[in-house]
């Protein structure tokens, strides 16, 4: 069965130790290693892996020996409780023994919980888990913490009543830090509050926070596609303090505006070209990127590759131009392009 992501967040929360198995797959390692710590940890117990109750298997290694998996399953523990089996970045290799795994499993074997990247609706592994009367299966993707998750987060950290302004700058925060360091934000939060019964502030949210937010290169290419040009100046100063190279910003926005250019170029519309992309683009993401494709136009895509392949040649050039200021002048001209 697939699971939505309302869906997820709740039963990663509170998982069933009576379903056979659960994959959870998407392009972010990093996310995908936390849904997976947070299931696990709710299976087993904080004492799961010393009591022998967690058994690890690399995925690769289910091609050379796939019984493996199966003996694991099936093996009884010293220590009573819930069993967990975890297959670590599973392949299409690995199918046979999984389907094997699952046709086999009965109440009392362990859980198999696998991880693998980016899967095709195609995948066998995907359609596998899918398809399975007594299993699971979620796609993890690039999408910032929902509401409901972030509630979760913060309850375990020991702040249930977060009010209303607060909570708008931790659900900020959420969006310019990737997983793990929102996670480790929350926690330091959790403990600078500890003992003390006021309401969360801005000002302990600032407290806690990394003191030079990663500022991802996503938000620029979003502000200067939606002509927000006031923006760019303050993030360029954020972007410079965390080492990103004009190169670097010019190699990125060019790649942005040549997937949009491809998006308005495709016979069906934007929205059938942002539908092609490989790898494919999902949620609020997809949407947008369309929405800056039908702004723009493809005439003006155009103009906007031609700025930006000057510009790489400048900052690849001798020119003693300062880079920084070259690549932010770019910048302005391509979002007063995008208000005519």
């Amino acid at each position: 069965m697939k699971l939505s992501a309302r869906e997820a967040t709740r039963y990663f929360a509170q998982p069933d130790p009576g379903k056979t198995g659960l994959l959870i797959y998407g392009q972010d390692a990093m996310r995908v290693a936390l849904k997976r710590q947070q299931v696990i940890a709710a299976l087993v117990g904080p004492k799961g892996e010393e009591e022998m109750r967690l058994t690890r298997i690399n995925g690769a290694e289910l091609r050379k020996d796939p019984a493996q998996l199966s003996d694991a399953v099936k093996a009884v523990g010293f220590f009573p409780g819930a069993r967990v089996v975890f297959v670590e970045e599973a392949t299409e290799f690995a199918f046979p023994a999984l389907q094997t795994a699952l046709d086999d499993w009965q109440a009392g074997d362990a859980q198999v919980v696998v991880t693998a990247k980016a899967l095709k609706a195609t995948s066998k592994i995907r359609k596998l888990f899918e398809g399975h009367n007594n299993s699971f299966a979620v796609g993890i993707y690039d999408d910032p913490p929902g509401r409901e998750e972030i509630e979760g987060m913060l309850k375990k950290a020991g702040l249930a009543d977060v009010p209303h302004d607060a909570f708008g700058v931790i659900e900020d925060l959420s969006r310019s830090l990737d997983p793990g360091d929102f996670g480790q934000v929350i926690e330091k939060l959790g403990l600078y509050k500890f003992r003390d019964n006021s309401p969360v502030t801005a000002e302990d949210i600032d407290a806690v926070a990394p003191t030079s937010t990663e500022a991802a290169l996503d938000d620029m290419l979003n502000i200067v596609a939606e002509a927000r040009t006031a923006e760019i100046g303050p993030l360029m100063a954020r972007l410079r303090s965390q080492g990103v190279l004009p190169v670097t910003l010019c190699i990125g926005t060019m790649r942005h505006f040549r997937t949009l250019h491809a998006a308005a170029s495709d016979p069906g519309g934007p929205s059938q070209g942002i539908s092609r992309l490989r790898p494919p683009v999902f949620g609020p993401r997809r949407d947008r990127m369309t929405r800056q494709a039908n702004t723009w136009g493809l005439r003006r895509l155009e103009q906007a590759l031609q700025m930006l392949t000057e510009t790489d040649l400048q900052l690849r050039s001798a020119s003693t131009a300062p880079a920084n200021a070259a690549m932010e002048r770019t910048l302005i001209r391509l979002s007063m392009l995008a208000r005519r």
